[in-house]
């Protein structure tokens, strides 16, 4: 019965065992290079893009708006500038909080978290592709199955129709027609 089917392993198994699943650390060459910079570059980038994308640094970012708010308040006319400590509404702490907002966060971070969004978007890009050549290889092994299958329900009908060819003989596995001959339903006095 080996001979009934030869089973071919999709070549996509063998790879996915020996590389294993993609992950953001072997998709950094794809964005950077695979040298000791590209990778240097790629690291921080996806350091700070991780740092940045919590809520810690959503507080402390708005804290920061949050503090030049006084000033705004009392340029504004709603308040009066006596109502807020003369450090809260100065003009330097507003140029400082201005300066981090507009220059420093628009013009440096916001490059950086670029970078760390395109390595991680280049390891879902092929953890994606894993994915799809997972699907793949089942899809190839599923069939493999079927046409087992088939193998098999051909030989199977091969053996049922030498079966039905065979004269009848009595049913083997049936209970016997009636008691045995000359006992005449007596019970037994063996044990």
């Amino acid at each position: 019965m080996t001979d009934l089917f030869d089973y071919v392993p999709h070549p996509h198994m063998s790879k996915r065992e020996t590389s294993g699943p993609p992950t953001v650390a072997a998709s950094v060459a794809t964005v950077h290079g695979p040298g000791p910079i590209g990778r240097f570059n790629a690291r921080v980038g996806l350091k700070i893009t991780v740092m940045v994308g919590t809520m810690w640094s959503a507080y402390l970012f708005t804290l920061m708006a949050l503090v030049s708010l006084p000033a705004v308040l009392v340029v504004a006319g709603v308040v009066s500038a006596s109502t807020f400590p003369h450090w809260l509404v100065s003009v330097g702490l507003i140029a400082l909080i201005g300066w981090i907002a507009q220059t420093f966060l628009q013009l440096v971070l916001l490059p950086i978290i670029i970078v760390g969004q395109n390595v991680q978007a280049a390891a879902a890009d092929a953890r994606s592709q894993a994915t799809y050549d997972d699907a793949s290889a089942v899809l190839e092994e599923a069939k493999q199955i079927q046409a087992h299958l088939l193998a098999q329900d051909a030989a199977i009908q091969q053996i049922l129709a030498k079966l039905a060819g065979l004269p009848e003989t009595g049913s083997p596995t049936g209970p016997p027609a009636g008691p045995p001959a000359g006992t005449q339903g007596e019970p037994s006095t063996q044990a």
